[in-house]
């Protein structure tokens, strides 16, 4: 069986990577979407082992000293990271996971994932970031600022990542998304031997 691959997808805030994976998770229901672990309650309506893991303070950084963390971030309180087994479990079994996360947290991945499919995503200009960020209608006028600011500056991180898409066209872009995993399927890697021993057995 092949391995599956590890999708992470990450980008600055406004850029509308949350949008594109869910519409690749419509049209790929084979993928599953990465659970995060959190410490914070559960809100209405969340379910166990589908929106998170919820656990313990104490669990949670039991968890961390056993390395048991793709990455993870204190937020507000709070813990949240991403279960290494989880992602492990799922692409032993064939099975490709999905994770839109922060760039940080995609950083983080990369150091103990290495051989996972990074993609960032960028918006069409700045102009047409900041417009969004606006639009959202949730945040005050300085609040908007900071996080244009801050996507300013973490459109430098994409030169760490092994693919670029810029989301000027909604479906254009999850087709991209769609084509880079078709074409990692593809790739020469270290099963290649286990290919051509296949090929050999046939003669």
């Amino acid at each position: 069986m092949d391995k599956g691959l590890l999708i992470v997808v990450s980008g600055p805030s406004g850029a509308g990577k949350g949008t594109i994976c869910k519409q690749l998770l419509d049209v790929e229901p084979d993928i599953m979407l990465s659970v995060s672990a959190t410490t914070r309650a559960p809100r209405k309506g969340e379910v166990e082992g589908k929106n998170y893991y919820f656990m313990t303070k104490q669990h949670f950084e039991e968890l961390i000293a056993k390395d048991e963390f793709l990455e993870y971030a204190h937020v507000y309180g709070n813990y949240y990271g991403t279960p290494k087994r989880y992602v492990q479990e799922k692409t032993a079994q064939g099975k490709d996971v999905l994770l839109e996360i922060d760039i940080q947290g995609a950083l983080q991945v990369k150091e103990k994932y290495p051989h996972g499919v990074f993609i960032f995503i960028l918006p069409p200009s700045m102009k047409e970031l900041k417009q969004r960020i606006i639009h959202r209608g949730t945040e005050s006028e300085a609040a908007i600022e900071q996080r244009f600011m801050a996507a300013f500056e973490e459109i430098d991180y994409v030169k760490k990542y092994d693919y670029c898409i810029i989301n000027d066209d909604l479906g254009n872009a999850v087709d991209k998304v769609r084509a880079i995993i078709k074409a990692e399927k593809c790739k020469v890697t270290e099963d290649i031997e286990k290919i051509i021993s296949r090929f050999k057995e046939e003669i």
